[in-house]
């Protein structure tokens, strides 16, 4: 007789035997792959074993016997619990089960009620890639994308080298973040949760906060393109190096340090991403510009740095304007720093003015020609 026979005939008896002791009680028959319940006999180190309905034993040995659910662990007779099957009658006629499998089953159960809720849960970060944070929900491991970060934990690397975005990610691994799972592949034994779409983040946001609202931050990272601003318990926002001043801002790092404390305006709310501004907090220098200065009058502006068209020449500390080299008396200087020094002060003449483009322009020649005049 083939072994294919032979183990159609053994399992063709075992289901005959059980057949015959479920009937004295009730009409389900178990199978290979079902869950059942059972309470314990004894337990040892080579197994469990548990008390079918009265009708047959099962025992749970080996790898089938670990599961990080609470309800496997600290088990003692008469204790009930469910088990899965995996044979009807093993070689010494007794029912083989698993709790691992069971506690597998159970988990995925619980995942999919989760989704359906979006129910926010607490995970533990395992380990980090360059796309995400690898975390344990259970015996079941998921994954929380970069993009699905909050925006406390979202790594923020200049020109996005991937290298430092993992170094920052690495530095969550044993942390526990609040996620909820938006979707499950249980075939290929995909989990991905995200912490930005949990109900206390939009909370946070959407209900707290408005565009327009002016609100109290401190600045969390200075970096060339601007600077980001924590507020309220982790919510932060990124205040572009155009929104910092109303004057010219070359380096945020010479303008602003960590740790200083902020007033930003909330400009807009994109991917639970805030854009902030410091600038729209205060009076725009450029309308007072046009109530206290005209075109023609004489004024005092100190050198403040060269480009390769002149200097730019600091008015007030709020307003900035440039000295064309055409503007200078000797039409033959190929630089600005070859006649003026950082620092230094000069009388200038305003020669142009447009506070909607932010642009004053000044002349020294014709500073010269008027003195010269009088």
């Amino acid at each position: 007789m083939s072994d294919d026979k032979k183990s159609k005939n053994t399992q063709s008896t075992s289901e005959e035997k059980l057949e015959k002791l479920f009937q004295k009680d009730i009409t389900y028959i178990p199978k290979k792959g079902d869950v059942i319940e059972g309470e314990i006999i004894s337990s040892s180190k080579s197994g469990i074993y548990l008390d079918i309905q009265g009708l047959t034993i099962g025992v749970v040995r080996g790898r089938e016997l670990y599961n990080e659910l609470e309800e496997y662990s600290n088990l003692k007779a008469g204790d009930k619990v469910s088990a899965i099957v995996l044979e009807l009658e093993n070689e010494r006629g007794e029912m083989e089960l698993s709790f691992r499998e069971a506690g597998q089953k159970k988990a995925w159960d619980n995942l999919f009620d989760l989704l359906k809720k979006k129910e926010t849960i607490e995970v533990k970060v395992i380990e980090a890639n360059k796309g995400g944070l690898i975390v344990k929900i259970g015996p079941i491991v998921g994954f929380l994308p970069v993009s699905q970060l909050s925006p406390i934990h979202y790594p923020r690397v200049e020109g996005g080298n991937k290298t430092k975005i993992l170094e920052k990610l690495k530095k969550l691994i044993d942390e526990k973040v609040k996620v909820v799972i938006i979707d499950i592949q249980e075939k290929e034994e995909k989990i991905i949760v995200s912490e930005k779409e949990t109900e206390e983040i939009k909370k946070k946001i959407f209900n707290k906060y408005q565009i327009g609202d002016i609100v109290e931050g401190c600045v969390k990272e200075v970096v060339d393109f601007g600077i980001f601003v924590e507020f309220d318990e982790g919510l932060e926002g990124l205040v572009h190096i155009s929104e910092i001043a109303w004057q010219r801002i070359d380096n945020p790092k010479n303008f602003i340090k960590v740790g200083d404390k902020v007033k930003v305006k909330i400009m807009g709310v994109k991917n639970f991403r805030f854009a902030l501004s410091i600038k729209k907090t205060i009076e725009n220098p450029w309308e007072a510009l046009m109530r206290n200065y005209k075109i023609g009058q004489i004024v005092k502006g100190k050198v403040l740095q060269f480009n390769p068209f002149g200097a730019f020449i600091e008015l007030n500390k709020d307003i900035q304007g440039l000295l064309h080299l055409s503007e200078f008396p000797d039409q033959l200087i190929k630089k600005a720093s070859d006649v003026l020094k950082i620092g230094q002060v000069l009388n200038l003449k305003i020669i142009s003015l447009d506070p909607n483009a932010y642009r004053l322009g000044f002349s020294i020649k014709d500073v010269k020609q008027d003195e010269e005049e009088k």
